[in-house]
């Protein structure tokens, strides 16, 4: 499986804890999601809602010469989806809108996260992954429309 380098990091951290150490380790990418920038706080309206999500997700992405950043408003109260979200972030920070469409829409299930989460709790990590591959789509058709 082809992942982006960090990603493919965070995949193996989570591969090598067992049991409770994989959701504390969730727990700890849930601490460390970025708050907005303050560009974006005053725009919140003008970022994506993740319908698929159960938990209210927003996401926008920011392209430039070395790649995607994804800003994630998730509320606090979901510390799993916002793991799920951190995660994201983190692991695509600087990946092509190609990278992240070859991205295997299940590569967290090498994460083990299965065994700790609800597949209900693993559906919303899908639907964030669904989400990024669509405006990773739309970056690439933008880039490729003959000015």
């Amino acid at each position: 499986m082809m992942l982006p380098q960090r990603l493919a990091e965070i995949v193996e951290d989570f591969r090598l804890c067992q049991g409770r150490e994989k959701l504390e380790l969730l727990l700890q990418y849930a601490e460390s999601l970025p708050t907005l920038p303050d560009h974006l706080k005053e725009h919140l309206n003008e970022m994506e809602a993740v319908p698929e999500c159960m938990t209210p997700v927003s996401v926008m992405a920011e392209w430039q010469e070395n790649g995607a950043i994804f800003h994630f408003a998730v509320p606090a109260e979901s510390p799993t989806v916002r793991g799920y979200a951190a995660i994201i972030a983190e692991g695509l920070r600087g990946a092509t809108p190609e990278e992240i469409l070859n991205l295997p829409s299940d590569f967290y299930i090498a994460m083990g996260l299965q065994d700790v989460v609800t597949s209900q709790r693993l559906n919303g990590m899908a639907a964030i992954v669904a989400h990024v591959k669509r405006l990773a789509l739309v970056r690439l058709e933008q880039m490729n429309k003959p000015s």
